[in-house]
């Protein structure tokens, strides 16, 4: 989850890596630091908390080089100090590390090491490294050193380091965490994710597992970890690097919050034909006939993205008819899940670097599933391992909340149940159609939701003292309350739970009372009158009410009080399509209740984007 830069090129230094590590601080925020190769020496600067403290230090203490790294911390190893601030040199502080994972060996190989004479100065994992590749350097460069100290580390990691004894080379190595080369002029990088790199160039290659980049000004060489060259297709990034940017916006939070009509329109384009009531999806790779075939679908995801599961658990079994299976890709591979190649296994990940989400690809791949990535990275490590591909298309998400990334999913979601309802022949092409039609809307309606900003921090403004909030929904939106109750965890830091609001009566009502806010989503559907017979014994107990709903005020008016409860309105849509109107507000809420509170929206205590470690 930390960030890694690295920069080879005429251009000065400095600037490149700051910027870059601005760019990837969602990743970490513990601590940061930078090192620099100039005339055979390393320079480094390093400082514990945000990236703004590093800047002061380099202010107070310039620094220049040649070429150099750059990291910020998410820690796992050791506290955030600056004395654990990447980067981690060696005995000589000639070689220089930064690396983005965990080494599970490393005490172990601590041990041995200082056995044979090494002196360590910090706590973390990642020092064993350029303590191993001091030992195995000899005269035949950095690189064959790091394949040497390779073969004793086990975990999973991405690995740059410079050697003051061997200029101008940067060497990247990965084996899990991800690892993006820059193809510039005359100029190379290496990076954990794309945005660090985007204003420089949009021309990458995205290393797969125990691959390894030697940059040289000469141009770049791609090997495996034994030395065999690697033959790479390089990629051109479509986001626009202002696309990485605040544009204006208080928050990257808020700023991907208002790009939803924009990313929903990316997704579908090119998708449907609405004529012939079709789907395409040139990337699924995967033919009629094998789709055809699937039994059983299961569904593995992480955070958000297994809410988002859970709305495509609905949508597959409605649309397609095929049982439906969702767990999390922590849990699934420590059982002995049941699958066969009459399985399709469909990973959710926003990153495609999830750990826990490619490890459970990976072992349904091993019980013979066909598989499918819905993803917004592209060349991530899931669309790699994956046999088919669904692109979100959502651009950069920056801030660690998601948002335009989860109802991106949940619109690639749609797509591909009907996608699977109309090869099984479970859909009609009129159904289709006017799925189709709702789902080309859906930019124009989301666009109507974000006009309630003001009123929702209206609302934000008489609750944001609250110590505990409750989320209903029934059927589809189920899912949606445990969305919206994360949401406001992850960035105000109050407890909320989401809950099943037919199930309210089994134990949480116990909870209730006047200091408990409950926010509910009710759609005019099949439930709506049960739904509204939820709230009323909530509003029994004393709970002061939000609702979000497509329904008018009048149908709450038997319970809902003009002073104390509110509601926000949302346009309808199709029944199966409601999650995605709904999510928006409860979104803002959570925005606007996490900024009255003084919380760091898009950097959230103890949380990184993307989490590449178990």
């Amino acid at each position: 989850m930390c960030g890694i830069i690295g920069c080879l090129g005429p251009k000065p230094i400095v600037p490149i890596l700051i910027d870059g590590l601005k760019r990837l601080e969602y990743r970490g925020y513990d601590s940061a630091g930078i090192a620099l190769v100039k005339n055979g020496d390393v320079e480094i600067r390093r400082s514990a908390g945000k990236l703004n403290r590093l800047e002061q230090v380099i202010a107070t203490n310039p620094i220049d080089g040649e070429y150099g790294v750059g990291h910020t911390r998410w820690a796992t190893h050791g506290r955030p100090t600056e004395e654990n601030a990447h980067p981690h040199r060696d005995c000589t502080g000639k070689i220089v590390v930064v690396h983005n994972g965990i080494i599970e060996n490393y005490l172990e190989l601590k041990h041995e090491l200082q056995a044979a004479g090494h002196t360590f100065e910090t706590e973390t994992d990642t020092e064993v490294i350029a303590h191993l590749v001091e030992g195995e350097f000899k005269d035949d460069g950095l690189e064959n050193a790091v394949r040497r100290s390779l073969k004793q580390l086990r975990g999973l990691f991405g690995i740059v380091l410079v050697h003051a004894d061997d200029p101008g080379k940067i060497v990247a190595v990965r084996n899990g965490p991800p690892i993006v080369i820059g193809l510039g002029d005359d100029e190379f990088f290496v990076a954990s994710d794309v945005p660090a790199i985007l204003s420089h160039t949009r021309n990458v290659v995205f290393l797969g597992d125990e691959e390894m980049a030697i940059l040289t000004r000469t141009g770049i060489e791609f090997t495996d970890y034994g030395g065999q060259t690697v033959s790479v297709s390089p990629q051109r990034i479509q986001w626009d690097p202002v696309m990485a940017e605040k544009a204006g916006y208080k928050h990257f939070m808020r700023k991907e919050i208002f790009e939803q009509p924009w990313a929903l329109q990316e997704t579908v384009l090119g998708r449907v034909y609405e004529e012939h009531g079709r789907i395409f999806l040139g990337e699924l790779e995967l033919d009629d006939q094998a789709l055809q075939s699937v039994e059983k679908v299961v569904i593995l995801a992480c955070g958000t993205s297994w809410h988002a599961a859970l709305v495509g658990k609905f949508l597959i079994e409605q649309l397609a008819r095929i049982q439906v299976e969702v767990d999390y890709g922590s849990e699934y591979r420590y059982r002995d899940p049941i699958s066969n190649d009459n399985t399709l296994a469909v990973v959710i990940t926003q990153s495609g670097e999830t750990a826990d989400t490619l490890a459970a690809l990976r072992e349904a791949k091993t019980k013979n599933a066909k598989s499918i990535a819905i993803c917004n990275v592209v060349g991530s490590m899931a669309t790699r391992d994956a046999d088919g591909i669904i692109y979100t298309h959502a651009g950069p998400e920056i801030g660690v909340a998601s948002t335009k990334a989860f109802t991106s999913q949940l619109l690639a979601l749609n797509l591909l149940a009907l996608h699977l309802g109309r090869v099984r022949n479970e859909l009609g092409a009129d159904e289709t159609r006017e799925h189709i039609d709702a789902l080309t809307h859906l930019p124009g309606l989301i666009e109507q939701v974000l006009k309630q900003d003001r009123l929702i921090e209206t609302i934000a403004k008489q609750f944001y003292r609250s110590s505990n909030f409750l989320y209903l929904g029934r059927g589809i939106n189920y899912p949606v309350a445990l969305e919206g109750a994360l949401k406001l965890k992850e960035i105000s830091y109050i407890h909320a739970e989401g809950y099943p609001a037919g199930e309210m009566k089994h134990g949480p009502i116990a909870l209730i009372d006047e200091n408990l806010p409950v926010v509910a989503l009710v759609p005019q559907d099949k439930v709506f009158d049960k739904m509204r017979g939820n709230l009323q014994e909530a509003k029994t107990r004393g709970a002061a009410i939000i609702v979000v709903s497509d329904a008018p005020r009048d149908a709450f008016e038997a319970f809902l009080d003009r002073d104390t409860d509110y509601l926000i309105p949302v346009p309808s849509t199709h029944p199966l399509l409601t999650p995605i109107p709904m999510v928006v507000p409860l979104q803002l809420l959570a925005y606007h209740i996490a900024v009255l509170r003084g919380c760091d929206v898009d950097q959230p205590r103890n949380l990184a984007k993307s989490v590449t470690v178990e």
